[in-house]
């Protein structure tokens, strides 16, 4: 299987362990990641909020360049990427005069319409959790995980057609294929708070502070997320949010790519687990997986 990769920002800088990592999982389940070339931003944040023609250009030269590669399917980890370029294909689908302001700007054409898949998505609906399963060399048994979804991968459901949005099972799906103890929760599409951080502290640090106390109360060895603001937010408010209720938070905040990655058999530097600020090691080395 033959994709067209779209890692994103994040990926190239302060997600670099789950770029590491997809490639690693996608490579061993046979996926061929061909990355886009000269892709730009999605036009998630600032973008979005600014300007719509921009925001959608930007998600509109990525698109026009992945279909360069004769491919048909998108994948990106991202799911601000993700979200950003379904909805941009949507905008430019219904608005005609949209998408021929688009393509002057972009200075391209815009063919046929694109599979776009989150990771997620694809590894769950396309790969298949027999295949994954199959791929498990040292499963996960004995680690209790919990599995986060945020609030960006599955909504709106009108976008991302993706799960249900209240009570979404794939990531759950992939985590027992490996051998996990998956617990379940009412908090797996809450928002964590992460694109407040720098706007509204307080409430970032009460959003999260609600998800690390409720997954330490249901007796998880870690969070699993399949978002890098999710898992970069998570990973540095502990310290805060223990400050604040006077309570010592050492959640491990892993990405499920990392876990398929150990269970094939890779060691952790391989894929980024040296990366984290709460450290992982000595969970996974207690629990015999490293």
């Amino acid at each position: 299987m033959k994709v067209s990769y779209y890692p994103g920002c994040s990926l190239e800088g302060t997600a670099k362990s789950y770029d590491l990592s997809t490639r690693v999982i996608c490579d061993d389940l046979g996926v061929q990641l061909q990355e886009i070339p000269d892709w730009s931003c999605c036009g998630s944040s600032p973008a979005l909020k600014m300007n719509r023609l921009l925001s959608v250009a930007l998600s509109a030269h990525t698109m026009a360049q992945a279909a360069k590669q004769n491919l048909d399917k998108i994948v990106a980890p991202c799911p601000f990427c993700f979200r950003r370029l379904r909805g941009a294909q949507e905008e430019l689908e219904s608005d005609s005069h949209l998408k021929a302001q688009v393509e002057q700007a972009i200075e391209d054409r815009l063919g046929g319409k694109l599979g776009i898949y989150s990771l997620l998505e694809y590894v769950h609906d396309h790969v298949g959790t027999d295949a994954v399963h199959e791929r498990v060399s040292k499963p996960l048994c004995g680690l209790k995980v919990i599995p986060f979804y945020g609030c960006y991968l599955v909504k709106p459901p009108k976008v991302c057609r993706f799960d249900d949005p209240a009570n979404p099972t794939t990531l759950d799906d992939i985590l027992k294929a490996l051998g996990a103890d998956v617990l379940d929760w009412d908090f797996k599409a809450e928002c964590c708070g992460a694109g407040l951080s720098l706007s509204k502290t307080e409430t970032v640090c009460e959003l999260s502070g609600r998800l690390v106390r409720e997954a330490e109360y249901r007796g998880a060895d870690a969070m699993v997320v399949a978002c890098q603001l999710c898992q970069a937010n998570l990973d540095m408010r502990q310290g805060e949010i223990g400050e604040k209720n006077g309570m010592n938070h050492a959640m491990p905040i892993l990405y499920f790519t990392q876990l398929m990655g150990l269970s094939f058999g890779h060691g952790p530097r391989e894929l980024g687990l040296d990366r984290h600020l709460i450290d992982p090691l000595p969970l996974l080395a207690g629990k015999g997986l490293i």
